[in-house]
């Protein structure tokens, strides 16, 4: 047997479960926290799997929510957060909330108490070296410095960010049509007779419209910056719409909504302004507003552009930001198995591999450890099927989102959402049209029933 240990940087999340899951596997672990030796800006503890910003895992409600559907997959592959969450939850009607401090103990007792686990305080600043083998990097949107810079050595400059410049993301199946429609500027790349190959959804402003929109998001409330947040600056190419609004009134009419180039099939006035959006991942479900990252709150973002034309019933898969994060360009750096393609005895985990979130970035260590287990113990693993919410998050992550100038900036962390989940493989059951609301529920059944089947054949696999 070999005893040697698997090392995990980052006591986070990410790292807790990833540890779990090869200690379940009697594989040894070793967590290398630099807090309770250096702390960072967010933390206030040295506690493993500290929640930093809110104290809950949202909504539980399986049959519904893509993150409820999370919890119960995370649930069925022994998950040590959902175990503690379970034992430390409070009130919080149908979202899953805890006691912060009580869930770090737990988490943190559950693993100290097990004899193949070693808790070892201290920074490290450089790329792990070749002895320590195989090893895992979970050490979430507060990297160290010193750390970052070695990833950055290894990966090259352009593959790590920073800063997150969000964008909302739209459910494709909830734009208005009647009001939107297809066009590239000047029709650039689309096929003749064909308007749905265009690259862009058009949303048209009339001049009203558009001066009112102005109002709209410059007197919206916008959130605040964390404290450690203040001294990083605005990109050009990433500019807060409000910022933009501020320079003048017509800034955005003459940047991201300029008109020229688009005619709209739907009226012969022309539009005076046009919000565009881009497809977002290679399913088509789900396309991101052009150059709409903002810091309004997330109820004045709904009010607002569900006013722009053709968005006047949209479903958001997410809503736009800006937050000091670290992340690296997963789809270009990661194989599937969450291995650094171009050093293999590297495994990624958590927030840094462009997954937004507590749950998210605890299924990706779940998945981390449980691959890497797989590896230790000689047996093959493949990933969860994609219609699992692990399968869709992964994909996602390391080759569903739609890369742009191959560059960090192309590509942005995102949570899990059904916009991400294949669609469903019919749309009529006796003969009846699938109703929106039903199609959740479907997607739920499906990935239970698909994880079961991947569960059954890795146990098999490990069996051999």
């Amino acid at each position: 047997m070999n005893n040697t240990p698997v090392h995990i940087i980052g006591g986070g999340m990410a790292g807790c479960e990833a540890a779990w899951q090869l200690l379940q596997a009697n594989i040894p672990v070793i967590i290398h926290e630099m807090r309770g030796i250096k702390s960072t800006d967010a933390h206030q503890t040295d506690g493993l799997a500290e929640m930093v910003c809110s104290n809950s895992f949202r909504s539980d409600d399986m049959q519904n929510n893509a993150v409820g559907l999370l919890h119960e997959e995370m649930r069925r592959l022994n998950s040590l957060l959902m175990e503690a969450a379970e034992h430390c939850k409070v009130p919080a009607g149908s979202a899953l909330a805890v006691d912060r401090t009580d869930f770090s103990k737990y988490v943190q007792d559950k693993l100290t108490a097990h004899p193949l686990f070693t808790l070892q305080r201290g920074e490290v600043d450089t790329i792990p070296p070749q002895e320590w083998g195989n090893v895992i990097i979970a050490t979430g949107p507060l990297t160290s410095e010193a750390l970052a810079k070695a990833v950055l050595e290894i990966t090259g400059v352009d593959e790590l960010a920073f800063f997150d410049a969000i964008a909302p993301i739209i459910y494709k199946d909830t734009i208005d049509f009647n009001k939107a429609w297809y066009q590239s500027r000047y029709n650039k790349g689309a096929k003749p007779g064909d308007d749905a190959s265009a690259d862009y959804i058009n949303c048209p402003m009339s001049k009203q419209q558009y001066y009112q929109f102005i109002d709209d998001i410059t007197d919206g409330e916008k959130s605040d910056y964390k404290q450690w947040e203040q001294d990083i600056p605005f990109f050009e190419g990433c500019m807060p719409i409000e910022v933009m609004a501020s320079r003048g009134v017509e800034t955005l009419s003459f940047g991201p909504m300029k008109p020229v180039g688009l005619d709209n099939p739907h009226s012969d006035e022309k539009p005076y302004a046009v919000v565009q959006l881009r497809q977002d991942n290679r399913l088509g479900t789900i396309y991101n507003m052009v150059g709409f990252q903002t810091k309004l709150k997330y109820k004045h973002q709904q009010e607002i552009f569900r006013k722009i034309p053709g968005l006047e019933n949209a479903e958001f898969a997410r809503l736009g930001g800006l937050h000091r994060n670290t992340f690296i360009n997963s789809p270009k750096l990661l194989d599937h198995q969450l291995r650094l393609k171009s050093m293999p005895r590297l495994r990624f985990a958590g927030q840094i591999t462009g997954v937004e979130g507590y749950v998210e970035s605890g299924a990706m260590g779940l998945l981390a450890g449980r691959f890497l287990a797989a590896e230790y113990l000689g047996y093959d693993i493949t990933p969860p099927p994609m219609v699992t919410a692990f399968g869709a998050l992964i994909n996602h992550i390391t080759g569903g989102h739609i890369e742009g100038a191959g560059t960090a900036k192309s590509f942005q962390p995102m949570n899990v959402n059904f916009g991400i989940f294949p669609p469903l493989e019919f749309k009529k059951i006796d003969g009846k049209k699938i109703k929106r609301k039903d199609r959740k529920p479907l997607k739920a059944k499906r990935a239970i029933e698909a994880l079961e089947m991947w569960l059954e054949q890795s146990q098999q696999s490990a069996e051999k």
